[in-house]
Order: structure tokens, then C-alpha cells, then sequence
């Protein structure tokens, strides 16, 4: 279905910034929105290990479905499930597995990235309702989705203590969207900048109590790495079948350009990572499924597969030469949607802070 279908479109896609409505719709008839979630709920019931081959293939053909497809699973429908009540997954969930509701998440802000703990997005409760106020920035599937996983705060001097998890639905009064980002990669998932302006969104929405948004947003990035670890090794695998077919086809001096060792190491080299970052991600998807501990894993596979992504995706537009530096040929794109990778979900620092506090603790 990728390289039938997402592949021959993904250059449009990129370069008119459009978002692929066709392919979520495809996702969607294929029972692929709830592919880890149980059956009760709409969903396929399979595995985490599925579900990153899942987006891998996706990413070898499109970043922008792949993460798409990830930010709906990983980060708005996967804490619904973890931490909603019975009623919540069935509201919720269950359109969402389906695929006739989109989801989006929704942590960073203008003055706060990594430190979602600074967040000064406001929810003060009313009775039975919060009533919203500020915005939040980089918002996947941004104008597109229909349930927003929305962190804010409660109480700005318990900083992280002081977090709610709320679910908000798109036409609740006051809340607005900002300009679509002109962004370097990834160039069709609608990113956006979301508003609320004394937004009300009822009790019922939150998951767990006060206080335990911090939990929430910290245990949807554990999973959401692994998601964008299996984006990133599909981003570069796919940047790298395209280099082995172009050494096949290339000639330089009189013989293809295959022939030459400098590009048979490039190639051997690039081939490595990709399958070592692979079965890092493998390996965490397959903690989250045995019920491990899995978020040294999770951290490890997206800080690995992300560097790799970077440096395959480079030395794939290399290997193209003049070539690899136009639209005509899709590796200049495959670069410019690897970087991301190394940016959101937590940046490449923020991994090795993470890996590093749990090795300092021994766990």
C-alpha cells in the first residue's frame, strides 16, 4: 500500500504542503488507526512490534503519513487507553480506532519545549468544567485532527505537580488555530500553532486526576519515541534503496558508479546502522509488549535511529551527486524529513540525558 499509493504522491505532497487526506482515509479502511488496541475497543489487537513496521514502511515511502499516522497512535490514542476510564476509550478510543476521529498531542509551547514543566497553558476548574487559556506550538495533524491531548496547568507554582492530561474537541468555543509552519521536512502534516481563549472542556475529559499530567505526557513520550525511532530507520532505509538502485544505474569513467569502493562502503556503512537502529526499536517495541520498563530502550532506539537517518539520508545525496541536491530525485527530500527526528518526541540531548539518568540510577 506505501509504495503503491503514499510513494508516487509524496513529492506533491512535500512540495504543495498538503496534507494527504487520501491516505489517512486508506489507513483507516485498512484497520490500521487501532492496529495495537483490543478489539472491544475497534482495534486490530496485534503488537508494538507490528505497529513500528507499520510506520517504517510508511516512513520509506512518506514521512509526512508516517508521522501522521504515529501522532494519532502513539500520542493521542495510546494514553487514552493507558490511563482513560472505560467510559473515556469508548468515547474516545473507539472512533479513533476506526479512523473516523483524528487525534493530535499537544505539550510544547512557545516559551517551553523540552521543559514541559514551564508550561503556562492554563486550565482552571469551574465546577464540572476546566475553562483553557494559551496555546500550544508544533502541533501535529494541527487544523486536521479531531481530539487534542492537551497538558496544561493548573497551578503554576507546583510547576510539573500541577499538570492535567485533558482531551479537547475541535470546534470548542475559543479554540483556534494559528498559521500552517513552512517547515524543512515533513512538509504536509499540518503543523500548526492551537489557541484557547477561556476554552471550556468538561471534567469528563481528563485523564487520571491534577497532577498527573506529567505522568501522562512522560509516558506517551516513552512510546512515542519508539514510534519516530521506526520513522526514523524508514526515512533512511528508503533514502538508501534509492542510492543502491541509483549505483546500479549511474556510470562515472565508464563503469556504474556501483563498482567504485568508496560508494560500496558508503553503502555497507549506511546498511549497518540502519539494521542496528532497526533492532533497537524492535527490541523496545518488544519491552512496551512483554509489559518491560522499556523507556532506556525507547531512548536509546530514537536517539540511535535518528543520528543514523541524518547521516544516511546525507551520504545517500551524495551518492547522487549534483543529482541528489534537486527535486528531481527524492533524496534531497528524504534529508530534509530526517532531521525532525533528531528534534521532536525529545531531542538527541534530551535522549542522552534520559539514557544517562538511568544508568546513573542502575536501571
Amino acid at each position: 500500500m506505501a509504495e503503491n499509493e503514499f510513494a508516487p504522491k509524496a513529492a506533491e505532497v512535500d512540495q504543495k504542503h498538503r496534507f494527504p487526506r487520501e491516505n489517512w482515509n486508506l489507513l483507516a479502511a485498512s484497520d490500521l488507526c487501532g492496529l495495537v488496541f483490543p478489539e472491544e475497543y475497534g482495534g486490530a489487537g496485534l503488537d508494538h512490534v507490528s505497529y513500528v513496521i507499520v510506520v517504517e514502511e510508511l516512513a520509506k515511502a512518506c514521512a509526512t503519513t508516517s508521522v501522521m499516522y504515529s501522532a494519532h497512535v502513539s500520542l493521542t490514542a495510546t494514553p487514552v487507553y493507558i490511563f482513560g476510564t472505560e467510559e473515556q476509550r469508548h468515547k474516545f478510543l473507539t472512533p479513533m480506532c476506526k479512523g473516523e476521529k483524528m487525534g493530535a498531542f499537544c505539550l510544547s509551547e512557545p516559551g517551553s519545549g523540552s521543559d514541559s514543566a514551564a508550561a503556562t497553558c492554563m486550565a482552571e476548574l469551574r465546577g464540572d468544567q476546566f475553562i483553557l487559556n494559551g496555546s500550544k506550538n508544533w502541533i501535529t495533524n494541527g487544523i486536521e485532527a479531531d481530539y487534542y491531548l492537551v497538558i496544561a496547568q493548573t497551578e503554576t507554582s507546583k510547576k510539573h505537580k500541577g499538570l492535567v492530561a485533558l482531551i479537547v474537541e475541535k470546534g470548542s468555543p475559543g479554540f483556534t488555530f494559528g498559521k500552517l509552519e513552512d517547515k524543512l521536512g515533513i512538509r504536509g502534516s499540518a503543523t500548526c500553532q492551537i489557541m484557547f481563549e477561556d476554552t471550556p472542556v468538561p471534567k469528563a475529559n481528563m485523564l487520571g486526576d491534577i497532577g498527573d499530567g506529567f505522568k501522562v505526557a512522560m509516558v506517551t513520550l516513552d512510546g512515542g519515541r519508539i514510534g519516530i525511532a521506526a520513522q526514523a530507520v524508514g526515512i533512511a532505509q528508503g533514502a538508501w534503496n534509492h542510492a543502491l538502485r541509483y549505483s546500479k544505474e549511474r556510470k562515472a569513467f565508464g563503469k556504474l558508479i556501483g563498482e567504485f569502493q568508496a560508494i560500496q562502503h558508503m553503502l555497507a556503512d549506511m546498511q549497518t546502522e540502519i539494521d542496528a537502529a532497526r533492532l533497537l526499536t524492535y527490541h523496545a517495541a518488544n519491552g512496551n509488549d512483554r509489559g518491560d520498563k522499556y523507556g532506556k530502550d525507547a531512548a536509546h532506539a530514537k536517539l540511535y535511529a535518528a543520528e543514523v537517518a541524518m547521516r544516511s539520508t546525507i551520504k545517500c545525496v551524495q551518492i547522487f551527486g549534483g543529482y541528489g541536491y534537486v527535486t528531481d530525485y527524492p533524496v534531497e527530500r528524504y534529508m530534509r524529513d530526517a532531521k525532525i527526528t533528531e528534534i521532536y518526541e525529545g531531542t538527541s540531548e534530551i535522549q542522552r540525558l534520559v539514557i544517562a539518568n538511568y544508568l546513573l540510577k542502575g536501571t
